[in-house]
């Protein structure tokens, strides 16, 4: 038979209210000792809470909701939620997803979410994109993780992608790199933001890219469009000024880069030095020199993301850019 608040109140000698304040932080007054001695007395008896009862009493379970816009379908952002759900369980909140994909629109998702009455929700996407919630949906958000909210309603956690362009691209130039190409990510936010930052700073440099490409012959990259890496590097390299490192919009395409030098007979990093972004550990770190590339703050914005939501006031909406790290390997 499972312990109630009752049992716990009667061994205890104090109230059912001072044993749920002292188990479930309610507002009842008490000292440590007691607080101690009602949970002993709540291990004893193999005292469980009951979720259920307990959010009819307050009107929310401790959860906290999770909107994935495809984000479980991918290995790597992934990291969002492992930085989410271990600031949560330190609060003693647990996390759930559900996925955003197909027909399911924004509004059928959020509505699921909320039967299960969480503490808070938040909207995570797969990559960096602007998303359109509109005024009564942007309520019920409590932060947008790895996206932005399209009218700045709701407080949103981005990865600062030009400051990381413009960190590796100085990284390069630092190792006596000159000539740079960048094959880059076509119709998304983060490519443009990478871009941004590639040549300014070669421009703090003095220099100039050698040629901005896409890595893919749609106008919106997917990693399943036809690819361009290799008809772009074979025209690079049979040029006169051939460059002397390539930057890839992500560790995908450097994947590809690194078998386009190859076949073109270029060594890595002697003739030409690859840096990308994401850091895809099976990927980057399984590349032959491994990669250096710089790592998306994914596991950071969950865990800020955490304290946001679980705050008792979020504050006023706002966008805040996370750094990447940059991981150095042995392809520069």
């Amino acid at each position: 038979m499972t312990a109630s608040l009752s049992d716990i109140a009667e061994r205890a000698g104090v109230s059912v209210k001072t044993v749920s304040g002292a188990l479930h932080g309610g507002a009842a007054r008490m000292s440590d000792e007691t607080r101690a001695r009602i949970k002993a007395i709540a291990d004893e008896l193999g005292y469980v809470t009951n979720l259920a009862a307990r959010g009819v009493r307050q009107g929310w379970l401790p959860l906290i909701g999770v909107v994935a816009d495809e984000l479980i379908t991918s290995p790597f952002a992934t990291e969002i939620i492992r930085g989410l759900d271990g600031a949560a369980r330190s609060a003693e909140m647990a996390v759930f997803a559900m996925n955003l994909s197909g027909n399911r629109n924004v509004a059928s998702v959020l509505e699921e979410v909320r039967r299960f009455r969480p503490r808070a929700i938040a909207f995570a996407a797969m990559y960096h994109k602007t998303v359109a919630l509109g005024p009564d949906l942007s309520k019920s958000v409590g932060v947008m993780i790895n996206c932005r909210e399209a009218a700045g309603r709701v407080a949103s956690l981005v990865p600062d992608e030009e400051e990381a362009a413009a960190e590796i691209t100085r990284y390069l130039v630092a190792a006596g790199r000159r000539r740079i190409a960048f094959i880059n990510l076509p119709g998304i936010l983060a490519g443009e933001l990478r871009e941004q930052g590639f040549k300014k700073a070669l421009q703090e440099a003095g220099l100039g890219p050698v040629a901005v490409l896409p890595a893919v012959r749609r106008t919106i990259y997917s990693d399943r469009a036809p690819t361009l890496v290799l008809s772009h590097l074979t025209a690079l390299m049979a040029a006169d000024t051939r460059p002397d490192a390539i930057l890839c919009g992500n560790d995908r395409v450097a994947m590809e880069v690194y078998a386009a030098l190859r076949r073109l007979g270029a060594a890595i990093p002697d003739d030409v030095a690859v840096a990308s972004f994401d850091n895809q550990v099976e990927i980057a770190s399984r590349l032959d020199p491994p990669l250096t590339t710089m790592a998306l703050p994914h596991r950071a914005m969950g865990r800020l993301a955490a304290e946001i939501l679980l705050a008792a006031d979020g504050g006023e909406p706002m966008l805040r850019k996370l750094p990447f790290q940059l991981v150095e390997r042995s392809s520069v």
